[in-house]
Parts: structure tokens; C-alpha cells; sequence
């Protein structure tokens, strides 16, 4: 499996970085995962759903940590790279694909 493009939609909110889009293999596609600014520093949040109860539930997410440290790494690249240009989105809300 190969990644063949990442978007990363920046965001000026506190806590909130970025919406990121993954695409696999041209043919697969995962959106609003999100950067998260942690206690720790930056974290990758896979897309979710709020359950009934209130609780989160992931509606996509990597196997093997294997893969998710290597999903990450090259999500944060991307991240950064973003970053360096600048410019948030203003608009509220998540971006359109």
C-alpha cells in the first residue's frame, strides 16, 4: 500500500492544527483526521463518530503500530511542510473535499 497524496488543511485554533486527507493507492481515500496539539506536543487523531453515550469511537484506524508510525511520520512531514507556508484556513468548520 502506498500513500499517494496527504492534504493538510491548517487551522488557527488553540488546541486544533490541521485536518488531514490521506489518499491510497489513487484509489482509497481517508478524511478528517486531525492534528491535535497534546500535552505531550503534536498527536494524530484518526477520523471518529460520537457514540450515544458521549464517548468517541474511531471509524478508521491502522492495525499495526508498524503502520501507524509510519503513517504518522509521513503525515507530520506533510505537516510540517504546510506549516512553513503558513496560512490557516479561516473558514469554520471541516474542509470539503
Amino acid at each position: 500500500m502506498e500513500i499517494t497524496e496527504i492534504r493538510v488543511h491548517l487551522r488557527e485554533e488553540e488546541k486544533l492544527k490541521a485536518f488531514v486527507t490521506v489518499t491510497f493507492d489513487n484509489c482509497f481515500v481517508v478524511r478528517n483526521m486531525k492534528i491535535i496539539e497534546g500535552n505531550k506536543g503534536l498527536i494524530l487523531c484518526m477520523p471518529s463518530r460520537k457514540l450515544p453515550n458521549g464517548n468517541y469511537k474511531d471509524v478508521a484506524h491502522p492495525i499495526t503500530m508498524d503502520f501507524r508510525k509510519f503513517l504518522e511520520n509521513e503525515i507530520m512531514k506533510a505537516y510540517k511542510v504546510e506549516e512553513k507556508k503558513g496560512k490557516p484556513d479561516s473558514g469554520g468548520g471541516q474542509p470539503e473535499n
